[in-house]
């Protein structure tokens, strides 16, 4: 049999080939060892700071989502309930309504002979029944009222089986982007807690630095007290989650985000806000920051994806992100789109 493999190139020996390759193993491994001019899978400094504050604001705006559709779930699964428990009513009626014409058939066939037409009613849809407009002068008036409230009620109940249907299918669907959001949360955090962490220490602590810093130009602050008696309650409520983790979707006890801190802290004072950040920031008056008291609601950035509570001091109280507790931090460490009061 002949042989397939290739003769050796005549111009190297075995010992030239072999160094030959080596010098190339040995090119290709400084190359891949060499950081990249075009890539930096672990950025530092300023750079590494920057991506993980871009990474956590993504987060907070997928989590803000969430949220809002989490909410949104609530909202539907306690409309399908009372939908459902309207249907079950609805039926007990209709079945009340049957026996009550049963009885009459009844007594009537026990006096001599069923109507044709009740006859008629008991083994046929009543719609149609009513339908044919000329069996309609053997009832009495009674019987004609009867059946006509029965009609009305299964189209109304058929009405509300309909309206069930399509409420539990929205509600599928809110589902599906309650768990959608969800991951991408996850993902978002993931990478930034990963980004994070392959920072250098210096890096890490300056980038907790920055989160607490100042980087607004803020007016003269008034030092005014609480504006009510919630407001108050509600800074003090927020004082005492001082130190507990930050949960993303979570609104406490045990830990929160930052719009479930002023949900769960006016909650201690008696008011309702609603879940997200976005809707938080129209719960109330709108206020000039010059005027902000304790217990306002201050946003930030333009799409409102972040929220904490004025403190008095140029300080507020806020769940920063995941890694660091509930925390005091200048009112100024970002841009500032509202002040809230409730």
């Amino acid at each position: 049999m002949a042989s397939h493999r290739r003769p050796s190139p005549s111009g190297l020996t075995q010992s030239a080939r072999v160094t030959v390759l080596s010098a190339a193993a040995a090119t290709a491994a400084a190359a891949l060892a060499a950081p990249s001019a075009s890539a930096d899978p672990h950025p530092s400094g300023a750079s590494g700071q920057a991506k993980v504050d871009r990474l956590f604001q993504e987060a907070e705006q997928a989590t803000e989502q969430y949220d809002k559709a989490g909410e949104r779930t609530d909202r539907l699964r306690d409309e399908v309930k009372q939908a459902e428990d309207a249907v079950a009513r609805g039926q007990e009626r209709i079945n009340r309504m049957r026996g009550a014409l049963g009885a009459l058939a009844g007594a009537q066939y026990r006096s001599g002979g069923i109507d044709p037409s009740l006859a008629l009613l008991l083994s046929s849809d009543p719609d149609t029944y009513l339908d044919r407009a000329a069996t309609l002068d053997r009832l009495s008036e009674h019987q004609t009222g009867a059946l006509q409230k029965l009609q009305r009620e299964q189209r109304h109940l058929a009405q509300q089986r309909a309206d069930t249907g399509r409420k539990l299918a929205e509600l599928e669907r809110s589902r599906s982007e309650v768990a959608r959001h969800k991951r991408t949360v996850e993902s978002k955090l993931a990478e930034a807690r990963r980004m994070l962490n392959a920072l250098p220490a210096d890096d890490r602590a300056a980038y907790d630095r920055a989160s607490r810093s100042g980087r607004t130009e803020l007016p003269e602050l008034s030092d005014a007290p609480p504006a009510s008696e919630r407001a108050a309650a509600a800074v003090m409520a927020a004082r005492a989650a001082i130190g507990r983790p930050y949960i993303w979707g979570a609104n406490g006890p045990a830990g929160f985000d930052c719009s479930g801190l002023m949900q769960w802290s006016y909650a201690q004072a008696g008011v309702g806000l609603p879940r997200t950040s976005q809707a938080q920031r129209y719960a109330g008056q709108q206020v000039p920051l010059s005027e902000a008291r304790p217990g306002d609601l201050v946003t930030y950035r333009h799409d409102a994806s972040h929220i904490a509570m004025y403190m008095g001091d140029g300080q507020v109280v806020h769940a920063p992100y995941p890694g660091a507790p509930v925390r005091y931090d200048p009112v100024g460490m970002m841009p500032i789109s509202s002040i809230t009061r409730v």
